[in-house]
């Protein structure tokens, strides 16, 4: 110290390392070098190079961890972030937008999803739909029964949805749908084979032999079919279509069958009804024929032929012919001789 109480120098930490070393002390304003474990003097045996290393590492890598948290969170930012997120949430409303407006529901209307006009674009267009196995059905009922238009793309159509949908038609018993690429569906189906007209409560159906109601009577394409009236008649279209054969001249003169109570079948000809009995009723259509071809029974002026006694025919007459048929009883019982 000198003569005041002051030291001359700079006071230093105490066992500075650096002047072990034959390093410099540090300058006044400086912060002393930190020096780690090897403050202490090595002891006998030990390797100083780790300790060194780590002296000249750790700090280095210190100063290069702070030196990245003080930059600025601006510049460790993408460039445009920013615009970029609010475009896209400007975006994402005009997409709302569109879509509770309308506008979306419009265009998939006319045009179809976006995923089919992309595809009609790339050349995957619907354009040749082949339907085989048609017999009652025409190609436009099945193309609308199967949902399918000139919006669908063949990529994104689903053969199951159309075969669903084909299924669910009354009158197609079997369906298998293929897609052929780049731009043709095809449809193979097995129509169910009608067999009669069925009437009830005014209302009449197409049915297969077993009486299974196929579809509603919708057109005339099915008019030339064999007709029954009543209720359970399409469960006895068997014994009617018998019947039918049994007629054979007169067949085409029967316009149709009605089942009286569930037990038998009265036939309808020509504005004449044929009451036919329960048990019997193919030998009593017979009968029918015969009478028919020997004095042409059919042909008088009759409304109903009742041929459920074995035994015998009963006729109604119309009122013309009821009238006739009057008078001549008179005239046969008028007294010879007689005239007024």
């Amino acid at each position: 110290m000198d003569g005041g109480g002051r030291f001359p120098e700079p006071l230093t930490v105490a066992g500075y390392a650096g002047e072990e070393a034959g390093t410099p002390a540090p300058q006044p304003g400086m912060a002393p070098a930190w020096s780690g474990p090897s403050s202490r003097e090595a002891r006998p045996g030990e390797s100083r190079l780790g300790e060194s290393l780590a002296a000249r590492v750790l700090p280095r890598f210190l100063r290069r961890r702070r030196a990245s948290v003080a930059v600025p969170i601006e510049r460790r930012m993408p460039r445009h972030l920013g615009m970029g997120l609010a475009f896209g949430f400007f975006g994402l409303v005009a997409a709302a937008g569109f879509v509770s407006g309308g506008g979306y529901a419009e265009i998939s209307a006319r045009y179809g999803t976006p995923l089919d006009m992309a595809a009609r674009a790339l050349g995957f267009g619907l354009d040749k739909v082949t339907i085989s196995g048609l017999v009652q059905l025409r190609s436009a009922e099945i193309l609308q029964a199967a949902g399918i238009d000139q919006r669908n793309s063949l990529p994104f159509l689903s053969v199951v949805d159309v075969r669903d949908r084909l299924s669910s038609v009354p009158l197609i018993g079997g369906v298998s749908v293929r897609k052929i690429y780049p731009r043709e569906l095809l449809i193979t189906l097995t129509e169910r084979e009608p067999s009669a007209l069925w009437q009830r409560n005014g209302e009449i159906a197409v049915i297969a032999a077993d009486g299974t109601v196929i579809d509603q009577m919708r057109d005339g394409r099915f008019a030339d079919l064999p007709l029954v009236v009543g209720e359970e008649a399409n469960l006895r279209t068997k014994d009617y279509l018998a019947l039918l054969d049994a007629a054979g001249p007169l067949k085409d003169r029967i316009r149709a069958g009605t089942l009286v109570s569930g037990r038998r079948w009265t036939l309808k000809l020509d504005g004449i009804d044929v009451r036919l009995p329960e048990t019997g009723a193919r030998e009593a259509v017979a009968r029918l024929v015969k009478l028919e071809a020997e004095s042409s029974l059919l042909e008088k002026d009759i409304i109903a032929v009742d041929l459920r006694l074995p035994d015998r025919v009963v006729v109604r007459l119309t009122e013309e012919g009821a009238a006739a048929r009057l008078e001549a009883q008179k005239k046969k019982q008028k007294p010879k001789g007689t005239e007024t």
